[in-house]
């Protein structure tokens, strides 16, 4: 079932309970794919190049592409065993995704998915991006944080070509990329962003980590949102909650990445956070249970659960929970 826009802005909520009921084709297929998202840090190896599954020619075939494709943007890599160089490939791409309840989007992506791929090395390290340029437009990659400028990524990259980029990963802690062509504000809600995460030299506690990056869908290019997601899906989280034990601390890497709207929050009820903002610091720069956050802003939380139940998150512009961005953490 494909729902218009509408159905999906401000009914959005009864629009999916509809589906709940009657059976409808959803974006996810099963309880296990939900897992994917809920990553705990175990040692690992990651490895030194990032593809896309698929070849630059997926961006011509018609849209097949379930939401879980969208949902494994959100798939965090265990700490990198410590080396010098990093090397990963980054494509643009032209893409229809299954962003909510058989609503296809003509989305431009980072590697096919929306968010792009979490990007991860520890402070100091060089990182080299190769970057290809797929689709019929011009496109760049911009990273936040500190690096040469040479390579900030504002100078767009045509159609069919290809740039790198050298970046030395600091400062630690948690930065978006982005699309910097012009119109920068249609680049983004079109899809082209995702996250960097730096670790510092010495690593963080052992936790269950996630990447929740806060984001819009303007699905009829009127310059406002119809949906809002947490990792390019409206309701995932709603539907398959994000599981972890309890007592057991939780880190959560929080990007605002929304166009059109200038601020946003996560709030969880029934339990307060620490705030590292930006994370480039140790120490917590605050103890709440809501987090405002303007665009590109991002934040480390942490928290533990004491009690098993479910624990609801949100942003706290109402609006944007109503249109997709709801979901909860079901702590067993």
């Amino acid at each position: 079932m494909v729902h218009p826009p509408a159905a999906l802005g401000r009914d959005y909520l009864k629009a999916f309970e509809r589906e709940a009921r009657g059976g409808s084709v959803s974006s996810i297929k099963n309880e296990a794919d939900a897992g994917l998202l809920d990553v705990s840090l175990t040692a690992g190896t990651q490895q030194d190049s990032q593809k896309p599954a698929n070849g630059p020619g997926n961006r011509r075939k018609p849209a097949t592409y379930t939401g879980l494709s969208n949902a494994k943007a959100g798939l965090l890599p265990p700490v990198a065993a410590p080396g010098r160089l990093r090397e990963f490939t980054v494509e643009a791409m032209e893409r229809p995704l299954n962003v909510a309840h058989g609503t296809i989007f003509p989305a431009w992506t980072f590697n096919g998915t929306v968010p792009g791929p979490v990007i991860r090395a520890t402070e100091g390290e060089t990182l080299k991006i190769n970057f290809r340029n797929l689709t019929s437009g011009a496109h760049s990659l911009h990273f936040h944080g500190a690096h040469d400028p040479h390579f900030d990524g504002w100078e767009p990259i045509p159609a069919g070509k290809s740039t790198e980029y050298i970046l030395q990963a600091g400062p630690f802690g948690v930065h978006p990329y982005h699309c910097h062509t012009a119109p920068i504000s249609m680049h983004i809600a079109k899809g082209m962003f995702g996250a960097l995460i730096v670790d510092p030299a010495g690593g963080r506690p052992p936790a269950r980590e996630v990447v929740l990056i806060l984001h819009g869908y303007d699905l009829a290019n009127r310059g406002r949102n119809d949906l809002f997601c947490w990792n390019g899906i409206a309701g995932y989280y709603d539907r398959y909650p994000i599981r972890v034990k309890v007592g057991e601390l939780v880190r959560l890497y929080v990007v605002n990445m929304v166009e059109y709207d200038p601020i946003a929050s996560f709030h969880l009820h029934a339990r307060t956070f620490d705030v590292y903002r930006t994370g480039t610091r140790m120490t917590p720069d605050e103890h709440t249970d809501v987090v405002t956050l303007g665009q590109t802003e991002r934040a480390v939380l942490e928290m533990r659960f004491t009690k098993k139940g479910r624990y609801m998150f949100h942003p706290h512009q109402s609006y944007m929970a109503e249109k997709g961005a709801m979901g909860w953490i079901v702590a067993i």
